[in-house]
């Protein structure tokens, strides 16, 4: 297939292919199995619906996760080395807490469910001998809550090989870390966001590996440049993270922030 051809090139040239799936953030599977999604307490028959119109698949269905490892069996059969799950929480609006129905929370609070799941899709994963990888909001190293969507660090950083956290300072609110402006400050954040991090995993048995993903890309100011990526992967190497990930929605990177590192 055209795939397994892309994928030999990438290998050939020593690209290392990774397929993100997203679980529960997938409207177009919510809108082929609506009784997969997240319906209305106050109308059962209706599927809730996001701030944009979106529906969500409900977390708490194992479904739901069982489609995502059937993904990623396929993913591995085409040459992917590796399966990274993505939205693997709950929807990040405050008011699907009060207005969601979940087929099976079964007494669980949010952050037991993904704990859960996120086991069984690892003991599905086990069998295909790649690296599982998730991704977490960068704030849950600092928040001790779920931050209403299921992810606390003490109870999914155990259930993944590697946990890449999306630490971007521009998610930081304003005061954070004592900083007035954590975007405009990318080595400070991100030095005290692994900080956390480390601390929180400390004593974890099975605590997986961490990937940070860093910020290439700007909202308001500053503007960021290669400076500003930069900073974040130095700040990442000070804290004995030699490895990160960056984001930029249109794919248009910092080349110049790209060296060759001895870490």
């Amino acid at each position: 297939t055209r795939m397994r051809a892309v994928i030999d090139s990438m290998r050939k040239y020593r690209i290392h292919p990774i397929a993100r799936i997203v679980v529960a953030k997938d409207p177009l599977l919510a809108v082929m199995r609506e009784e997969w999604a997240i319906h209305r307490k106050d109308a059962p028959s209706q599927v809730w619906l996001d701030k944009n119109g979106n529906p969500w698949l409900d977390p708490t269905r194992e479904q739901v996760w069982r489609y995502a490892a059937d993904l990623a069996e396929e993913a591995v059969s085409l040459g992917f080395a590796e399966v990274q799950f993505d939205s693997v929480r709950f929807p990040d609006e405050p008011r699907v807490i009060e207005d969601g129905l979940y087929a099976h929370l079964d007494g669980r609070v949010r952050a037991e469910v993904i704990r859960d799941q996120l086991g069984f899709v690892r003991e599905r994963m086990k069998p295909l001998g790649v690296p599982m990888t998730i991704d977490v909001f960068g704030l849950t190293a600092t928040d001790t809550t779920d931050m209403g969507i299921g992810q606390r660090w003490e109870m999914f950083i155990d259930r993944a090989d590697v946990v890449l956290p999306m630490t971007y300072p521009l998610h930081f609110a304003p005061g954070t870390y004592g900083l007035g402006n954590p975007n405009a400050a990318p080595y400070e954040t991100i030095d005290n966001a692994l900080k956390d991090i480390a601390q929180r995993s400390k004593g974890v048995a099975g605590a997986a590996k961490i990937v940070p993903w860093y910020q290439d890309f700007s909202i308001g100011t500053p503007r960021y440049s290669a400076e500003q990526v930069r900073l974040q992967i130095l700040a990442g190497y000070a804290n004995g993270v030699p490895s990160w990930m960056l984001w930029n929605p249109g794919s248009r990177y910092s080349e110049a922030a790209l060296q060759r590192d001895s870490v």
